[in-house]
């Protein structure tokens, strides 16, 4: 039997937490870095995180690593869980690090702030030539600590590392499925941040379960007619990574977005809701880079619209509301469901 690849994850936090505990009880190799050496000694040492997954136990044969360049050194792959705005930083970080071979993937979902560019295109950009996958889909990192059943997929142009990066995570509670749409895995996995806002902010008024059920039917729309005008294969955004990943985000009240949603819904101010979640919420700069690639593509997108107006603190969410609402009349598909228009 082929001895197991090293996997480098780069970044403690919840998800990426939940990611390294997954492949070493899967038999990888697995080390786990974060910045804050305090924080992983005390990991190593009580094998919980108890700052963002407390009370779950971790595996035994997890390794820590606070120096970057003992993380990396003969890590076959790479795997980087860190937030969308230090996305590009921590590729600049890696680049004269890495060893020569190593492929790269990323669990993380958003743009690059400020101007709208997919994180593959990162990617390919700073480290050109390797191996690279996006992991996505509807799954919890506190859920998948505990081993409650999930599902995720994970896309690549290069099949062989989609399939050797999904059975690295594929176990008995944790389905990994495989794709190549890059781009559609990853606009699936942004844009349901924003939505779930929308549908957060109904729930905090108390509209009910008939508006909810609307803004995630529309979401989706505006989702699919937005990635078809990118590019994107349609199947991909209603599978895991787009319907899977935008009803759990709506729905589970893990969403910190969601919660977002949730907190201004019933009058919180953004900066104090942001503050009480305590983690960062992706929403709040994904919503500016999901309209900025309306207005290049020429597409209306009232729910998205409505999201970025509210977080801005340019509308109300009453407001918002009352201008979604106020919309004209038309057919529900006017020029069939996969016509960007």
């Amino acid at each position: 039997m082929a001895e197991a690849s090293t996997l480098a994850v780069l970044g403690a936090g919840s998800w990426g937490t939940a990611l390294a505990a997954l492949a070493a009880r899967n038999g990888t190799p697995t080390r786990l870095w974060g910045r804050d050496p305090r924080a992983l000694a005390a990991m190593a040492a009580s094998r919980r995180n108890q700052r963002y997954l407390p009370g779950l136990e971790l595996p035994e044969s997890l390794a820590y690593e606070s120096d970057l360049g003992a993380a990396l050194r003969g890590a076959e792959v790479v795997l980087i869980v860190v937030p969308s705005h230090a996305f590009a930083s921590i590729l600049d970080e890696i680049a004269p690090l890495l060893e020569p071979g190593a492929a790269i993937a990323w669990a993380t979902k958003g743009f690059e702030p400020g101007t709208g560019r997919f994180l593959h295109e990162l990617v390919a950009q700073k480290l050109p030539g390797r191996p690279a996958a996006v992991i996505t889909g509807p799954s919890f990192a506190k859920e998948v600590a505990a081993g409650m059943p999930s599902a995720v997929t994970v896309h690549s142009e290069d099949a062989a590392f989609a399939q050797k990066l999904a059975a690295m995570l594929h176990a008995p509670d944790f389905r990994a499925y495989s794709g190549s749409d890059v781009l559609g895995a990853e606009l699936g996995g942004a844009m349901k941040n924003v939505l779930a806002v929308a549908t957060g902010v109904a729930d905090g008024m108390g509209l009910g379960l008939n508006a909810r059920a609307g803004l995630i039917t529309r979401g989706m729309n505006e989702m699919l007619r937005l990635g078809v005008a990118l590019g994107a294969r349609p199947e991909t955004l209603m599978g895991l990574s787009g319907l899977g990943d935008l009803v759990l985000t709506c729905t589970g009240d893990l969403s910190r977005n969601r919660r977002l949603g949730l907190a201004l819904g019933k009058g919180v101010a953004i900066d104090e809701a942001v503050r009480q979640i305590g983690q960062v919420v992706e929403s709040v700069l994904t919503a500016d880079e999901v309209m900025r690639l309306a207005a290049k593509h020429g597409l209306d997108l009232p729910i998205s619209a409505g999201v970025r107006a509210v977080l801005h603190g340019e509308v109300t969410p009453v407001e918002g509301l009352k201008a979604l609402m106020a919309r004209e009349q038309k057919p529900e598909y006017p020029t069939g469901l996969f016509d960007p228009r």
